[in-house]
């Protein structure tokens, strides 16, 4: 049976792990009799290029990434390249990122739960990207959230905020003159961390009315999405 490894990002915040955590025990029992593995590109431990190392046989590399930028078109290649280099006889092969398949039934369930309601304004917040294709694609998801919420959702990039957190207050005053009573952030992350922090702060101290939904995290749709592509790319693998 081909390895499935999860390529998660990695963070400096325990919470990321926590949640990596969660959602590799639901991929595992979404995809029974799979040997599944959960790796990182920097900053937390076991790093890619140590699981691809100890891992025998065929395997599937699935980003746990939204957006389809810099990490997924040159990091991760150039990781399992080196890995390639270390076991010339391994069969590695990198699926698409999760963020292929839409995450917005996710968006749309983590904001019911956290209580946002029709006259709240949405702010999508993401990750942004060197890659402007990558960047249009989430903005693309913004417009889905808007569709199927039928309110109004801006996308904030939270690695762009601007200086002391301009780009915060200009989508929230956009928000607020589309008619919203309050905000509902909405993240597009796979957990809460460092930037999701940071923009709940730039907000605390404008007193904006608000609620913050989940991230993604061990969503339904974000586990539909792993297996599919592992299903797909390992039938590959072995023909």
């Amino acid at each position: 049976m081909t390895t499935l490894v999860l390529a998660a990002h990695g963070s400096r915040d325990p919470r990321f792990g926590v949640t990596a955590r969660r959602v590799a025990d639901a991929v595992r029992i979404a995809l029974p009799g799979v040997t599944v593995e959960l790796a990182y590109l920097d900053l937390t431990a076991p790093l890619l290029t140590d699981v691809l190392g100890s891992v025998p046989g065929e395997v599937v590399v699935v980003p746990l990434l939204f957006g389809d930028g810099y990490h997924s078109k040159v990091d991760l290649p150039a990781l399992i390249d080196a890995a390639h280099a270390a076991n010339p006889a391994a069969t590695i092969v990198q699926t698409p990122v999760v963020g292929r398949y839409s995450p917005v039934p996710a968006l749309v369930e983590r904001l019911s739960e956290a209580g946002a309601g029709p006259r709240d304004g949405v702010l999508m917040l993401a990750v942004g990207s060197s890659d402007a294709g990558s960047d249009a694609s989430v903005i693309g998801r913004g417009r889905e959230l808007s569709a199927a919420l039928g309110r109004p959702v801006r996308t904030l990039f939270a690695t762009r905020l601007g200086s002391d957190g301009a780009a915060v207050r200009e989508t929230v005053d956009a928000l607020l003159a589309d008619g919203a009573d309050r905000v509902a952030v909405s993240p597009l992350f796979l957990s809460a961390g460092l930037l999701t922090d940071r923009v709940e702060r730039y907000l605390d101290a404008m007193d904006v009315p608000m609620v913050v939904a989940g991230p993604v995290a061990d969503h339904p749709c974000l586990v539909d999405a792993v297996a599919r592509l592992y299903t797909a790319a390992a039938v590959v693998v072995a023909s």
